[in-house]
């Protein structure tokens, strides 16, 4: 619960700005992730999709240009949620809570997507279990995280979350030089602990069947999606 408080005080102030800043600092990619993590619902337009982590909703944006499907909406962070409900249509519901005790019945939903969550839970094999619980079966569940790449390209992913990162958010302001000081441990902590492998594992434990994941931008990204069993 620790981690979840300090990212919604982390990221509450960075809302209008959180999508710009956010693919520009990744070089772009951040946008091209979360349109592969869409790509990999299996849903239809009369069909219902939870979108966990929802913070501005470029997910639920995305999920609606793609699928053509209803989405609901869940973040803990109320002002990230008033920037959601700035940039989506009506029709989108958007509900304040977290993803470790969901206000939802089970299999209430035909699908369910997560972005960037499992760093910031002190559970992350019980925060699965949670999210797997509220899709019927057979529906898909589909997550984005960072990873760390390997091979050659590790040295240059250090360089930039060392230093380059960093630099980047105290150019823009002061809560994004906090956000590049904070983002590279934070993922090198949690990839350590939680390497692809162990990650599939997790979900499979927590009730995902089919699992697949597949690595982005020289492995600077994961998205991993199967079925609730």
């Amino acid at each position: 619960m620790a981690g979840a408080v300090s990212a919604r005080a982390l990221f509450a102030p960075l809302g209008p700005t959180y999508d710009r800043y956010a693919a520009a600092l990744s070089f772009g990619q951040d946008p091209r992730w979360r349109r592969f993590l869409v790509s990999r619902v299996e849903v239809g337009a009369g069909d219902t999709v939870l979108d966990v982590a929802t913070g501005t909703g470029a997910v639920a944006r995305e999920l609606l240009r793609q699928k053509r499907c209803t989405v609901v909406g869940l973040d803990q962070s109320p002002e990230m949620l008033a920037e959601a409900r700035r940039r989506l249509p009506k029709g989108v519901t958007l509900v304040e809570g977290t993803a470790e005790r969901l206000p939802f019945e089970d299999a209430s939903f035909d699908a369910l997507t997560f972005t960037y969550l499992l760093r910031y839970v002190s559970d992350p094999g019980a925060t699965l279990r949670e999210l797997a619980r509220v899709v019927r079966p057979g529906g898909t569940i589909a997550g984005l995280e960072f990873a760390v790449p390997r091979g050659v390209w590790r040295p240059l992913w250090e360089l930039y979350v060392r230093v380059g990162l960093p630099l980047a958010g105290r150019v823009i302001s002061p809560g994004w030089a906090e956000v590049g000081d904070f983002l590279g441990p934070s993922i090198r902590d949690f990839y350590s602990e939680w390497p692809e492998a162990r990650l599939l594992e997790l979900c499979r434990a927590a009730g995902i069947a089919d699992v697949s994941s597949r690595h982005l931008s020289l492995g600077g990204g994961i998205v991993t999606w199967g079925r609730r069993a």
